[in-house]
């Protein structure tokens, strides 16, 4: 199944029927709900790839009696911006996702956590939200069903890459600097104010709630056996028709790019800033969590794009949105950015260029979180892969 934001070829979830979801959810016990997403094999399409019912099977186990949900809309990851597409155009779907979760987990209090950029979509959220109340699909008793309450509210991010990592992103809902937590304690048993909590991506309640009106074998029809379902993709960057689209799990990059328009490519960034650079040789690797995952960014580089350049633009982004909260970041990303600068000056010897990949390998091990981890891929790939874009502008003195 291909599918865009284009009207004449509309995405899988303008099928689905919000209500089908909660109507399903309200006759099963929590149980049941619990146990069609973990027959769908659903897992996070925020990047992570961790099993949403494993999730929510956690947070249900928790105890405590307050218990709440989070909707991540804090879509920062450069080339990635399916999200917006699903606020702005399925919200219905993505708040009975939420209500469906809260109601598997036994939580009471659903938190959407709004992109800062995204503030323009807020009244229209706002809107959404009031008319679910109004037709008893928020608040108390939930369609009519004895201690089924739950209701959303909205809360604004500041602009910080950092906070969607989903720890980082509970500490600034509590007011304070967003930065990630140790871990464990795991948000599933200490979250939100200390409480058991479910984080999930925007796209992964979507399709949360089509599984429960729709039942795990008609999401599993599509995709792989480690990688079920469908997936939204993000594309940009050197092609024909950049725009939102909608593929299976396991596609190809090679096929998706004859989709897209981007044939003659000589890499594709998948999973954006901090995803892998794949080059054109390896464009038969499918994107699935077994093999290249993704969280839905795809950017497409052609023949003519420089990959240090690339780089450099990447790294400027990681040391902008580091935190500082540790070292190997904080100071790592600033040493490869300075190590790239050199290579496009010319100025830097291998053996530089070697310590500079160990840094970036020490980072990946050292880093506390996703960012300071995933930073160094970009040089990674680009050293590995594409030789030709640094050989005869780096000295050989060792």
């Amino acid at each position: 199944m291909i599918s865009s934001v284009d009207k004449t070829c509309p995405l899988t979830f303008a099928s689905v029927d919000p209500d089908a979801a909660l109507k399903a959810v309200v006759g099963k016990k929590r149980s049941e709900v619990l146990a069609e997403v973990a027959a769908s094999g659903l897992k996070g399409r925020g990047g992570a790839g961790f099993p949403t019912s494993v999730k929510w099977n956690l947070a249900a186990a928790a105890r405590g009696q307050e218990k709440f949900v989070i909707c991540n809309a804090d879509e920062g990851e450069p080339g990635t911006f399916k999200d917006r597409v699903i606020l702005s155009d399925y919200a219905d779907l993505v708040c009975a996702g939420m209500t469906a979760a809260a109601y598997a987990i036994g939580a009471t209090r659903g938190i959407i956590y709004l992109r800062g950029e995204y503030t323009y979509l807020r009244p229209h959220l706002e809107d959404v939200l009031a008319r679910r109340r109004g037709r008893s699909l928020l608040g108390p008793k939930i369609l009519g069903k004895d201690g089924f309450d739950f209701d959303i509210e909205i809360r604004m991010g500041a602009g910080a890459y950092v906070c969607g990592e989903e720890t980082a992103l509970i500490e600034s809902l509590e007011g304070n600097r967003g930065e990630p937590r140790n871990r464990p304690p795991f948000p599933v048993d200490t979250g939100f104010m200390s409480r058991p909590t479910a984080v999930n991506n925007v796209e992964t309640l979507a399709w949360a709630a089509c599984i429960l009106a729709n039942g795990a074998e008609w999401f599993k029809k599509h995709g792989t056996e480690k990688s079920t379902g469908l997936k939204l993709f993000s594309v940009s960057g050197d092609v024909e028709r950049p725009g939102v689209y909608e593929f299976p799990l396991g596609i190809t990059i090679a096929e998706l790019l004859r989709h897209v328009g981007g044939e003659n490519a000589k890499a594709a960034q998948i999973g954006g800033a901090s995803g892998h650079c794949v080059p054109a040789s390896q464009f038969e690797r499918t994107i699935a969590f077994e093999d290249v995952p993704t969280g839905g960014s795809v950017i497409v580089f052609g023949p003519d794009r420089d990959m240090l350049e690339v780089a450099e633009n990447f790294l400027e982004f990681f040391v902008e949105e580091s935190c500082g909260q540790c070292t190997p970041c904080r100071e790592g990303s600033r040493k490869l950015l300075e190590g790239v600068k050199m290579l496009r000056k010319g100025t830097c010897s291998m053996k530089y260029l070697r310590e500079l990949c160990g840094l970036g390998q020490t980072m990946q091990l050292a880093s506390k979180c996703g960012l300071g981890q995933s930073a160094p891929n970009a040089l990674l790939s680009i050293v590995e892969h594409f030789k030709d874009d640094i050989l005869g502008r780096t000295p050989q003195a060792v």
